[in-house]
């Protein structure tokens, strides 16, 4: 198939590299030029300097770019992904953004004859780069049909979740739940130390039973040795969060715990590390 990648940052840089080593005929855009140019000449895919002239004659766009108003500027922008797509075609937002933006570019793309599908994923760079993302995706069922194998090429579960906004609101279920997770980790694993026990002994043990998570098994090691340079940027998380706390003041919902772990991630900014990854939550407690 003719596709177009936009965004190639941590995330869609191997997702589009997995397109073109399945033989499908990509084209990707990104902000800054070099990265494009280092990506073709990596994947052997082309690069187009405007999101428009990319997605010309795509049978599907992907998208992967940083917050709601970067998903507005490269689709709906000008020069932007839809000024250069045919009617028929499919845009695939994996950006994790608001439902409220969703909505937004299902409807534009309605007026255009595109389909558009929110497809948010989970997993981070390492999914990214091993192929094994989960997809969650929101908007009708016969782009998705579509998209689907074409996006199983980087994603291990990519499943239709309801209307265009469902994929959005899915994400923030699982950061809403990964938030949580990891501060409570971090409480377990401090007390653990500060009790004279072996973190590492503990974590082999209880990852065996109903405490295990994926944040223990890859994330309990490196919380206890003090390494965060890695990952999920606490930046974006941030970002994730606040759409989540947003989008719980529309809908009734109550995060009590949620909005309480964004507090202290604030203060793990503080401490200058807003690249460091989610899991620093514990530096909080090791050096408090």
């Amino acid at each position: 198939m003719k596709l177009a990648f936009l965004g190639l940052g941590v995330m869609g840089y191997p997702m589009a590299g997995h397109l073109e080593k399945a033989g499908h005929d990509v084209t990707v855009y990104n902000r800054t030029v070099a990265k494009a140019k280092a990506w073709a000449s990596e994947y052997g895919g082309s690069f187009k300097e405007t999101a428009a002239e990319a997605a010309q004659g795509s049978e599907i766009v992907f998208m992967c770019v940083g917050n709601d108003d970067d998903v507005r500027a490269v689709a709906t922008g000008p020069k932007g992904a839809f000024e250069g797509m045919r009617k028929g075609a499919i845009f695939a937002d994996h950006t994790t953004a608001s439902a409220e933006v969703a909505r937004e570019l299902h409807a534009i793309g309605k007026t255009k004859g595109i389909g558009v599908l929110d497809a948010p994923v989970s997993g981070g760079q390492a999914g990214a780069v091993n192929g094994k993302l989960t997809i969650m995706v929101g908007g009708d069922a016969e782009p998705f049909k579509l998209a689907e194998p074409v996006m199983a090429h980087y994603g291990r579960a990519v499943t239709l979740m309801g209307p265009s906004g469902s994929g959005q609101l899915t994400k923030m279920v699982n950061q809403i739940c990964i938030a949580g997770l990891v501060q409570a980790l971090s409480e377990g694993l401090n007390f653990a130390v500060r009790s004279g026990l072996d973190g590492k002994k503990v974590i082999d043990v209880i990852s065996k039973g109903a405490a295990q998570s994926w944040q223990m098994e890859n994330r309990g090691t490196t919380m206890l040795e003090g390494k965060f340079d890695f990952g999920f940027a606490i930046d974006w998380m941030r970002k994730d969060l606040a759409i989540c706390m947003a989008e719980a003041r529309r809908n009734g919902a109550s995060l009590p715990v949620t909005a309480l772990v964004d507090q202290f991630y604030a203060r793990v900014q503080e401490r200058g590390g807003r690249r460091w990854d989610t899991s620093a939550l514990i530096h909080l407690l090791q050096k408090a």
